[in-house]
């Protein structure tokens, strides 16, 4: 599976955490892994580690796997990382696992862009989670074209890192092939003039298209809710691995 250069190239991937410091996004997850009683969970692109590490902090068993080394290496050095269990790689691969709960927050859906990757990330997750146990994850409603909103005009800022001084940052998409959605972050550090830059793709996938793919692996869709944090504009999926039959 690919890796996208703002998680795998090292001086990004520290970057990462201060360039998006409001992570309200999770809340809604912390609050479905209560609400389901996950007592072990699989985050599923964990990247540094944020939402793994908020879950452990609960007295949650916590699994984290992203394929970007750099990323896993931010999460390793954070307070608390030891109550978690990282792995290099994707949910293609695990070992032998049983979690209550796998989750893919933010992006990691979409950014799973090729279809076989995709079929086999949910059969992985499948395969982790115990009878009855859930899959939750969010992908952007197609119809409401956020590409569009992606430009340097409309994302264009500067921030203040500890270590780093001032950093310019834009976003501009650079294609648009049906579903696939290929753009740039560019990143300026005034300090020296350095310029990075992150080409990424993502997936845009019809909620139907998401319901027949998660039914082909076997799972229930349970639920298709709105995000509390982005509302009329993503689906939360919430789809279990049903229970043998007689139980």
């Amino acid at each position: 599976m690919n890796v996208d250069n703002a998680y795998g190239d090292p001086r990004l991937a520290a970057l990462y955490d201060p360039l998006d410091p409001d992570r309200s996004d999770l809340d809604a997850y912390l609050r479905m892994a209560e609400q389901f009683g996950a007592r072990r969970v699989l985050d599923i692109g964990c990247g540094t580690g944020v939402f793994a590490l908020l879950l452990a902090r609960r007295g949650i068993e916590v699994v984290g796997v992203d394929p970007a080394g750099a990323s896993v290496d931010v999460a390793r050095a954070k307070p608390g990382a030891e109550q978690v269990r990282w792995l290099v790689g994707d949910a293609t691969a695990l070992p032998p696992l049983r979690v209550d709960l796998a989750t893919m927050t933010a992006n990691v859906a979409q950014a799973i862009a090729d279809p076989a990757d995709w079929q086999g990330t949910l059969r992985g997750a499948y395969e982790a989670l115990r009878p009855g146990g859930r899959l939750v994850f969010e992908t952007r409603d197609p119809a409401r074209r956020a590409w569009e909103e992606w430009n340097r005009e409309a994302t264009h800022q500067v921030t203040e890192v500890a270590g780093a001084g001032a950093l310019e940052r834009w976003l501009e998409v650079t294609a648009v092939d049906g579903p696939l959605v290929t753009f740039r972050w560019t990143l300026v550090f005034a300090a020296d003039g350095e310029v990075l830059t992150s080409d990424s793709t993502l997936r845009f996938r019809e909620r139907a298209e998401v319901e027949a793919d998660l039914a082909a692996q076997g799972y229930v869709v349970e639920d298709v809710r709105d995000a509390p944090d982005r509302p009329g504009r993503e689906f939360v999926f919430v789809a279990r691995r049903p229970e043998p039959d007689g139980v």
